[in-house]
Order: C-alpha cells, then structure tokens, then sequence
C-alpha cells in the first residue's frame, strides 16, 4: 500500500494552482474535467516521484465551515518538508507568501506556518537529522 494523493481543499482551483506552481515552483501534474470541478493535481519536482497534491474544490458548505475552522484554530492542513527552511522562508516572503513568525525548533525538527492564499496553512519542516 502506497500513498498516492494527498488533498489540500481550495475555493477556486484556478488561484490555487497559480499558487502552488508560480509561488512554490509545483507543477500541474493532471487536469481533468469532472463536470463543475476538476480533479486538479500538482507535484514537486524536488518530491517522491508519483505523489500528488490535489488541490480538492471544496463543493459543499461543510468543508467551507471544516477548512474555516482549521485556519481559525491555526491547525496546518498539510505540511511541507524542506532541507533549508530559513532559505525557503525568505524565498517565500520575497515571493509575497505570508509566513506566520520564524522557524522554531520542535524536537527532531525546525517548523513554521505559511499561509497558501486559499483558506489553508501549511506546515513548513525541515527535519534536524
């Protein structure tokens, strides 16, 4: 068994693979028409080959309320992995990405929070090992 996709939830698919390629340097991956949405995936060329973002429409007003209250709460609803993370934050903020404080360390790791301009936070990690 192999994890495959991976979902983020976006509003509008169109801004949000704007962002997660032309800010995070992603690449669309699979574009596929599935009546009012898309089945709509990005990939990092620096990531595990085969493993997919799905930038997930949200179509119903639970996921709206779900996705709300992560962000409100300041729960990530994903993460990310970087082996540079004060490089990678200074990218992100001359890029115009908000990054909630610096990278703190946790243990076996260094994190911090930025924001993916569609209703999510993400965790940025770097691993300390």
């Amino acid at each position: 068994m192999q994890i495959k996709f991976t979902s983020v939830m976006v509003a509008d698919q169109d801004a949000a693979l704007a962002f997660y390629t032309g800010v995070l340097g992603f690449e669309k991956c699979a574009d596929i028409p599935m009546g009012t949405y898309r089945w709509l995936t990005v990939t990092s060329p620096e990531g595990v080959p085969g493993v997919e973002l799905v930038l997930e429409p949200m179509g119903f007003a639970p996921a709206r309320v779900y996705q709300q209250a992560l962000f409100d709460a300041g729960i990530p609803a994903t993460a990310l992995i970087t082996a540079d993370i004060a490089a990678e934050v200074r990218r992100l903020r001359g890029r115009g990405v908000v990054v909630r404080g610096e990278p703190q360390a946790m243990g076996p790791i260094s994190a911090v929070l930025f924001e993916d301009t569609c209703g999510n936070l993400v965790n940025l990690v770097q691993p300390m090992v």
